[in-house]
């Protein structure tokens, strides 16, 4: 039933109805499983700006959900849900940054610039 909703949501455009019936799509919910449908919606949900959208756009990235991996993107999208206030996109950040800027620095063959500014930024945003 509920699978039926979002699909009529999301064929009017609106992007929690996109965003949701991505979610039936990646885990099963009312359908068969499609993770590259389930990125798709979640791409045209982070098009309409969809916060959660965006982070999971940003999950199918780092995960290879429906896509190739590509942690750079990860990193952008979840850069753009944190600024949009989404909590879940602030800690997929930090955990990013806490994990292994190392890591995220030699995968991607380059440095990363230090801002301090950022830095202080991302912590006291994520306890909030």
């Amino acid at each position: 039933m509920s699978f039926e909703l979002y699909r009529e949501a999301a064929n009017l455009g609106n992007a929690c109805g996109i965003l949701n019936l991505g979610i039936c799509f990646q885990y099963g919910i009312g359908t068969d499983i499609d993770k590259k449908k389930a990125f798709e919606l979640y791409q045209k949900a982070a098009d309409l700006g969809n916060a959660i959208g965006i982070l999971n756009l940003g999950n199918c990235y780092q995960n290879g959900i429906g896509t190739d991996i590509n942690k750079k993107k990860a990193f952008k999208l979840y850069k753009k849900a944190a600024k949009l206030g989404n909590a879940s996109g602030i800690n997929s950040l930090n955990k990013i940054i806490q994990q292994g800027s190392l890591t995220f620095v030699y995968e991607n063959g380059r440095r990363i610039v230090r801002n301090f500014n950022d830095t202080i930024y991302w912590y006291k945003n994520s306890f909030e």
